[in-house]
């Protein structure tokens, strides 16, 4: 029982104290609304706005912390970081909202922290005359502050989608916000169409993000489409970097948004000391007052564009923008496309602008209908005077001259207001021709507000507007996917000359051609153990080790490490986990994967298997049924073109044949086809080359497979005293 008190108690506090806890995260933190701002940076924007810093001159940083806690009572600490991020100085933004001066840190770096607030001055923006337009007209509503003490708006009628134009990262409860920046002039672009026709296919104008650290984005159009579509996927970034030939150095200018000058150096660092990049005499951060710039020296003979691509993959030069464009929309959370944030940010457009319109016309219907109680005055100034003049208590005035002229109480209130000296005709004409001004007026407002299609027109003409005062070109190149050279693990390996050996004892040695050629001593080998097989290759060739159990292992050739002479190599049993009984008996080092494998059997059956049945997509290190296991396996060799082979049997017959004869088969494990025929029970013994033996008249013993072969002949030798190194 009382464990089901507990858990009920734990359910109802989590109720009652963490939902609204997330809640209040969701709604009043974490997460951007329509109008492109966080609560912290609206409440910042706003005070600013109501200090006067939107024509004024700089204040100090610490009094608009100050004054900003009114509506924020996050601490100072909190609201002078929001701060930083909107200016100028801190280049976050694509288009800064707040003009800076002084030491406001970089973005793109960890280090470079920003100056307290006594020591910094700001104000806004030019461009956020475009967030508070007409907000004293009713646009947005206005909410009371944390105490009651002043009132905020809710949100800012920006006259341009600033969602779009300014990146926004946030996390909330359970939920979080990424939203990347675009270019300015193409997102008013995009909305200037849709507002025109709301099928409109947005991305036609809407290339691609932008951001204020520039770099290179690499234009997948799949993905693209796939975050215009749902608002969720992620892009790649890279930072751009120039050659100075004359220091043989690489100057990198700008970089990813998603990285910083500091991991950048670390990484690469790291890369040098663990051997990985030998191509770099030094590294360092020349940022300075011109910008951001990080130096690498390179060591001669580099090829700086090689390098690049490898450091590309290696480090975040190029790294990846995760998408996530969940807003605020009505105080509800929801992901969306591209498309669907315009449609969302035209809806509260026209909203404000509606209600901008119905402001204005009762302000100027208020004018009219004073101006219509002036008039009827105009028709007798001196029965107005008189009546005024005649009345004994100054509460009747109003009253009298309604009786007197018709007119209600808020026109008499007016004419009663009017200075002494003004009660003439000529300052009440004055005042009264503007009333068709005022009725032309308030006809073409009320035209505009009960038509929507006028509505879109006049949000047009903001957002063209906007563009042309505030549009910049793109900062953040656009290069697509296929002119990007992919970089694979290969271009990160030496490449150089090899040449491998296999003991007896199975000790594998990889050993370059440049160390063997400039080695005076011969091989260190153990005691009885001997060289049964040589073979060259590259630092990137793969390794196949054949094994007495039917099993190839496979193994990089860079992942062996390079010996001396005066070494006995890698032990494969443990190298490769070998059974006790295991051995490997033959290895193939290859780069493409061509020709074919030979099996030849006791049975006198061969199976020549193409190259290619080895090869995996996947990084498999060994395969098994590499060869067939019905008949006692004699000989196997790799072979790129066709040649002739030596057969023997057990009665010394011989048959020299074509490769060429025999078809290859895809199955690793196949028996293959006869070559040597028995007789009386006799099997192969032995395959040898033509180099190997010593023949007269090698056409006595030439044959179509599958033959007999011819017995040999006393005077012809299958031996020339060379070792056969493919025999087994």
């Amino acid at each position: 029982m009382q464990s089901k008190l507990t858990h009920l108690n734990v359910i109802e506090t989590l109720e009652k104290n963490y939902m609204p806890y997330s809640m209040s995260v969701i709604v009043s933190r974490a997460l951007p609304e329509i109008d492109g701002l966080k609560p912290s940076h609206r409440k910042l924007l706003y005070t600013m706005f109501k200090m006067g810093l939107l024509k004024g001159t700089k204040t100090k940083s610490a009094n608009i912390v100050g004054q900003t806690m009114k509506l924020n009572p996050h601490g100072d600490a909190a609201i002078y970081e929001t701060m930083v991020r909107l200016t100028r100085g801190n280049e976050a933004l694509l288009h800064p909202l707040i003009d800076s001066k002084g030491n406001f840190g970089k973005n793109y770096s960890k280090e470079m922290a920003y100056a307290a607030p006594r020591y910094t001055e700001a104000k806004l923006e030019g461009i956020c005359e475009e967030f508070f337009k007409d907000i004293h007209k009713d646009t947005v509503d206005f909410v009371p502050n944390y105490d009651n003490t002043i009132e905020e708006p809710k949100l800012l009628p920006t006259t341009f989608p600033n969602i779009l134009a300014n990146p926004n990262m946030g996390i909330a409860v359970g939920m979080a916000s990424s939203i990347c920046s675009f270019n300015l002039k193409e997102v008013c672009e995009a909305t200037i169409e849709f507002l025109k026709d709301e099928e409109v296919e947005v991305t036609q104008y809407l290339k691609a993000p932008d951001f204020s650290s520039g770099g290179q984005l690499i234009l997948n159009k799949k993905e693209l489409n796939t975050i215009y579509t749902t608002g969720r996927g992620s892009f790649h970034l890279r930072g751009k970097y120039q050659y100075d030939k004359k220091n043989n150095c690489i100057e990198i200018y700008e970089i990813p948004y998603t990285t910083t000058t500091e991991a950048i150096i670390e990484k690469i660092i790291e890369l040098v000391k663990a051997g990985k990049i030998k191509d770099i005499n030094d590294i360092r951060d020349e940022t300075d007052k011109e910008g951001l710039k990080i130096t690498i020296d390179l060591k001669r003979n580099t090829d700086p564009e090689h390098l690049m691509n490898r450091l590309y993959k290696m480090t975040t030069l190029q790294d990846t923008f995760s998408c996530n464009f969940n807003i605020l929309i009505n105080g509800n959370p929801r992901v969306l496309g591209v498309k669907d944030i315009i449609k969302e940010w035209t809806l509260f457009r026209i909203q404000c602008v509606k209600r901008q319109l119905t402001f204005d016309i009762h302000h100027k219907n208020q004018r009219l209908h004073l101006l219509k109680g002036l008039e009827k005055i105009l028709l007798d100034i001196d029965r107005a005077v008189k009546i005024v003049k005649d009345t004994k208590k100054d509460k009747e005035v109003v009253p009298n001259l309604m009786k007197g002229f018709e007119i209600d109480e808020v026109q008499a209130e007016f004419i009663a207001d009017i200075k002494l000296r003004n009660f003439n005709q000529e300052y009440i004409l004055n005042k009264t021709k503007d009333i068709k001004t005022l009725e032309k007026e308030i006809k073409t407002l009320d035209a505009i507000l009960k038509n929507e299609e006028k509505i879109k027109k006049v949000i047009i003409k903001e957002l063209q507007e906007v563009s042309e005062k505030y549009g910049n070109p793109r900062k953040t190149e656009i290069i697509e996917e296929k002119h990007i050279e992919v970089v694979t693990e290969e271009l990160f390996i030496e490449d150089y000359n090899i040449k491998l050996f296999l003991t007896n004892e199975n000790y594998l040695k990889k050993i370059s051609l440049a160390s063997l050629r400039s080695s005076s001593n011969g091989h260190k080998l153990k005691d009885n153990d001997f060289i049964v097989q040589e073979v060259e290759g590259t630092n990137k060739s793969d390794l196949l080790l054949f094994s007495n159990k039917h099993i190839v292992y496979k193994i990089k050739c860079h992942e062996l490490e390079d010996k001396k002479t005066s070494s006995l190599g890698d032990y494969l049993k443990n190298l490769l986990a070998l059974e006790d009984d295991e051995k490997i008996i033959y290895m193939v080092a290859t780069d493409d994967y061509k020709g074919h494998m030979l099996f030849f059997y006791s049975s006198g059956k061969c199976a020549k298997i193409p190259m290619e049945s080895y090869q995996t997509k996947t990084n498999r290190k060994q395969l098994a049924n590499a060869y067939s296991s019905e008949s006692q396996l004699v000989y196997m060799e790799h072979i790129k073109e066709d040649k002739e082979l030596v057969a023997v049997s057990s009665i010394k017959k011989i048959l020299v044949f074509d490769t060429k004869q025999i078809n290859e088969k895809t199955t690793r494990n196949s028996i293959g086809i006869q070559v040597l025929k028995s007789k009386k029970d006799s099997t192969l013994s032995t395959i040898k080359t033509l180099e190997e033996v010593d023949f007269a008249d090698v056409d006595y013993y030439r044959g179509n497979i599958p033959a007999i072969g011819t017995f040999l002949k006393k005077e012809d030798l299958l031996e020339r005293g060379v070792e056969n190194l493919k025999f087994i």
